[in-house]
C-alpha cells in the first residue's frame, strides 16, 4: 500500500491513536507491533476479544494465529473503520466498563495500550476475569509511568487518566483475582539506541520536539529524522523480564484461575 492510500484508508490522526503506514508515526506503530508479535502465542487457536483494538492492526495480527478474534472499541468510526478494513474480525461497539459478552465466553482478551486510558482500571480487570474461561488469559501492555511520566503521579498525557509502574501494575492484576504469569518490559534495542545517541539522547523526544504544540499531521519534519524514524521495524525494540523499571513499556499476562 502505498503511503496515500495508506493515509486514505487510515482513520483521522488524534496525536494519540496509532496507526500503520504513516511515516510520522512509524516509531509508535513498530513500538506497538512489537508487542503484538511477542505475544501472539498466547493467542494460537484461541478465541480472543481484543478489548480497545483501536484502528484494527493488532487485531488482524492476532487473527492470523488465532481461531476467531472479536474486536471491541466504543468509537464508532472506529468501529465502522475496522469492520470495513479488516474483514477477517469480528467487530463490535461496547463500553469496556461492560463488556458485552458472556461469562467464561473466550480464552484470551488482549488489551494493548488501552488500561491508562480507563478510570476505573479495577472495574475493567473484573469484567475482563469474567468474560475470561478459567485458565484464560489478559495479555496487557502499557506505558510504564516511570520513563513515560516521571516526576508525577498525573499523567501529562491527556487522553491518559493513570499510568502504571511495574509494582503496580502487579498489584492491580492481582487484586482483581488474576495469577500474575509473566511480567516484561520493553526497551529500544541496539539501533534504536544509536538513534538515541544520533539525536542527544532521546529518539522520542526528537518527535516530539517536532509535533510539540502542532496539529496532528501537520508539523515539518526533518528529512534525515523522518527518513530515520520510517526505517524503524518491530524487531528494533527488545523485551525482556530484567530492569522493568527502566523499561518504556509494561507487558503482562495474566492468568484467570
Amino acid at each position: 500500500m502505498t503511503t496515500s492510500s495508506a493515509r486514505t484508508e487510515a482513520l483521522h490522526l488524534t496525536g494519540e491513536r496509532t496507526v500503520p503506514g504513516i511515516p510520522e508515526e512509524n516509531y509508535w506503530f513498530r513500538r506497538h507491533e512489537a508487542a503484538y508479535l511477542a505475544l501472539l502465542p498466547y493467542c494460537a487457536g484461541a478465541i480472543v476479544l481484543e478489548a480497545g483494538c483501536g484502528e484494527g492492526y493488532g487485531a488482524a495480527l492476532i487473527a492470523e494465529r488465532a481461531a476467531r478474534v472479536l474486536a471491541l472499541d466504543y468509537d464508532e468510526p472506529t468501529v465502522r473503520h475496522v469492520a470495513r478494513r479488516y474483514p477477517q474480525l469480528g467487530t463490535v461497539r461496547g463500553n469496556l466498563a461492560f463488556l458485552p459478552l458472556g461469562s467464561s465466553t473466550v480464552d484470551v482478551v488482549a488489551n494493548f495500550q488501552v488500561i491508562e486510558h480507563l478510570w476505573d482500571q479495577g472495574g475493567f480487570l473484573a469484567e475482563c476475569r469474567r468474560v475470561l474461561r478459567p485458565g484464560g488469559r489478559l495479555i496487557v501492555t502499557t506505558p510504564n509511568r516511570l520513563t513515560f511520566t516521571p516526576d508525577s503521579d498525573t499523567p501529562l498525557n491527556p487522553y491518559h487518566t493513570r499510568e502504571l509502574e511495574p509494582s503496580e501494575m502487579d498489584e492491580l492484576l492481582r487484586g482483581a483475582g488474576f495469577e500474575v504469569e509473566l511480567l516484561h518490559g520493553l526497551r529500544h534495542g541496539p539501533g534504536v539506541r544509536a538513534l538515541d545517541e544520533r539525536y542527544g539522547g532521546s529518539i522520542i523526544d526528537a518527535q516530539l520536539d517536532v509535533v510539540l504544540g502542532q496539529l496532528p499531521g501537520q508539523a515539518e519534519w526533518p528529512a534525515e529524522l523522518l527518513a530515520d524514524i520510517a526505517a524503524i521495524r518491530a524487531s528494533d525494540f527488545e523485551i525482556a523480564g530484567d530492569d522493568l523499571e527502566q523499561s518504556l513499556d509494561l507487558i503482562a499476562v495474566a492468568v484467570r484461575p
